[in-house]
């Protein structure tokens, strides 16, 4: 009998070593969807002009992300805990422009809270498909919630 589990138990292991770096590769490969219907994609440029003409922004990452480093100014509502239709109403109006962004084009999380934002009756939803990277990567001012905390 013991000879048996250790059997199963060495084919289970097996086939979780097997199947476990499939499921990562298959994510590894992610590419957020070009757009979402009834929001605009915006480029890197675009949230520029935005951000300097004072539309609000919202980084729906989660918290450690944020910290990290964010777009000066922007609401952080993480998609997973905090961003509900209660929560984006306090921070936009439904016919004013929101701008929405994550990590990037391997991330999920703004072209679906983009699609949220829509279904909500958002009108002028503009989905940055792009997100922190393309900020990153333009030399767009960023902030870091740690150092902002620091005494």
């Amino acid at each position: 009998m013991l000879l048996r589990q250790r059997l199963v138990f060495s084919f289970l292991l097996t086939l979780l070593l097997i199947v476990t770096p499939l499921s990562h590769a298959a994510k590894a490969g992610y590419s957020a969807p070009l757009g979402v219907t009834g929001a605009r994609t915006v480029t890197v440029e675009e949230v520029k002009s935005l951000f300097d003409a004072g539309v609000v922004i919202v980084d729906v990452r989660n918290p450690r992300l944020h910290a990290r480093r964010h777009i000066p100014g922007a609401v952080h509502l993480d998609l997973k805990d905090v961003y509900d239709e209660e929560s984006l109403a306090v921070v936009a109006k439904k016919d004013e422009p929101l701008v929405i962004y994550c990590s990037g084009v391997k991330c999920s999380r703004s072209s679906r809270a983009s699609e949220k934002a829509v279904s909500w009756g958002y009108k002028k939803v503009l989905y940055f498909r792009g997100g922190i990277v393309d900020w990153r990567d333009a030399g767009y001012p960023m902030e870091s919630s740690e150092t902002l905390n620091k005494p």
